[in-house]
């Protein structure tokens, strides 16, 4: 059985990314639409709301059924989605409307490579392939789609995977925030549409 992703290291550190970096977004645009990637235990979602970003702005998913229950119990709108499938064309999501386009869209991804030895029912939080990347760029090639031209993308790596190459996918990335714990060095990225 696959539970919700409890909140760790990478949780915090984004959460604490978002704390700082909202409120100067808000101040240029106060109607910031906000879209969460693997929403979880919804730890970003409350950070984002608490924030200030208006709770009709948030918007979220999850591959995790367990997840999307959870984060619909917090108040906040969640759908129940593989990458960007429920926000096609502003479909709406149990009778929401989303945003065709969105100023800032955060994703916390499993970011390790493959490793055989871990049971396939946690593999779904924390595995992103034989590289640990293949998820991250898959969701990079789909994010442009959904993100404002102005719009800034907040995503999470690890030490552990392969690196990306942020600029052959299309964005220009800078290292805003990181941790270094005793295995890894966790990184948040900002990026923008080049």
């Amino acid at each position: 059985m696959i539970e919700v992703y409890e909140p760790a290291e990478d949780s915090y550190l984004l959460s604490e990314v978002l704390a700082s970096k909202i409120p100067r977004l808000l101040n240029v645009n106060f109607n910031l639409k906000f879209l969460e990637i693997g929403a979880g235990s919804g730890i970003n979602l409350q950070a984002a709301f608490s924030s200030g970003i208006k709770k009709e702005n948030i918007f979220s998913c999850d591959i995790n059924e367990e997840a999307v229950k959870y984060c619909k119990k917090l108040g906040f709108n969640c759908a129940l989605s593989d990458l960007f499938g429920a926000f096609k064309g502003g479909v709406n999501v149990r009778g929401t409307l989303v945003p065709l386009k969105f100023d800032l869209i955060i994703f916390n991804p499993p970011y390790l490579p493959l490793d055989k030895r871990e049971p396939k029912s946690s593999r779904v939080s924390t595995t992103s392939g034989k590289k640990g990347n293949e998820i991250i760029i898959r969701f990079l090639k789909h994010a442009k789609d959904f993100l404002d031209k102005d719009g800034s993308i907040f995503i999470i790596t690890s030490s552990l995977s392969e690196q990306i190459n942020f600029n052959k996918l299309g964005y220009k990335a800078k290292e805003i925030s990181s941790k270094n714990l005793f295995f890894e060095k966790l990184s948040v990225w900002e990026c923008l549409k080049i």
